[in-house]
């Protein structure tokens, strides 16, 4: 298995990689902004964008959005094809994402925002701290990329404020100030407990939360 950085060779793999996405989002039952094959190609040319390739089939995929005149970073469209699911490479490419929008934007936030519990878990481990959505980027073009999700109503009904997704947030200056490594959290720390608030007050079930943040 490669895990790569993509570059031009990369850009067949454009439709299957937004079909993916789309599958994946329908068999959850969640809702996801919707990407086209033009928009994935112009993150591969751009070298902000990571895939995993098994021989010549593609595994995996994630790229780097940046927001806010590079001041925010997201990792957005992490997807590992079904055929590849179970073996740990949604963390292996969130860590090559991870890593290399560190390396390519030293100085911005990186954030997301997710339904996916398992992307929450990733995300925590790297270092992220849960946060609501007044701390992440105000650029009106990242959350116009919502209104093709079907939640979209639900998060102009909360103005903006709140939807089913949950933001996390990775801000190097906080790290350095308070002399913690990138993934790593107190056990008595207050993260696991706002994720859970957050997530508690749009009914997800505590049994959940707890299961997959035990670790």
């Amino acid at each position: 298995m490669q895990i790569l950085i993509a570059n031009d060779k990369h850009i067949h793999y454009a439709k299957e990689i937004c079909d993916t996405i789309e599958e994946s989002a329908k068999q959850r039952g969640t809702g996801i902004a919707k990407r086209t094959p033009e928009y994935i190609t112009t993150k591969i040319q751009n070298g902000n964008a990571v895939i995993a390739i098994e021989g010549k089939k593609f595994a995996g995929f994630c790229y780097i959005e940046t927001w806010g005149h590079g001041k925010f970073v997201a990792n957005s469209g992490l997807i590992v094809h079904p055929d590849f699911r179970g073996q740990g490479l949604a963390t292996e490419i969130k860590k090559k994402v991870f890593q290399h929008s560190r390396e390519k934007f030293p100085e911005a936030k990186i954030f997301g925002i997710t339904t996916g519990l398992a992307v929450m878990k990733i995300n925590y481990d790297l270092g992220y701290e849960p946060v609501t959505f007044s701390e992440l980027t105000d650029d009106p073009s990242f959350w116009n990329g919502c209104k093709t999700c079907r939640n979209y109503d639900i998060l102009m009904r909360n103005e903006g404020k709140m939807c089913l997704c949950t933001g996390m947030l990775y801000d190097p200056v906080e790290k350095e100030k308070n002399n913690k490594a990138p993934g790593k959290h107190s056990k008595d720390s207050k993260v696991f407990k706002r994720l859970k608030s957050i997530k508690e007050s749009l009914h997800l079930p505590k049994d959940k939360l707890e299961k997959i943040f035990k670790k």
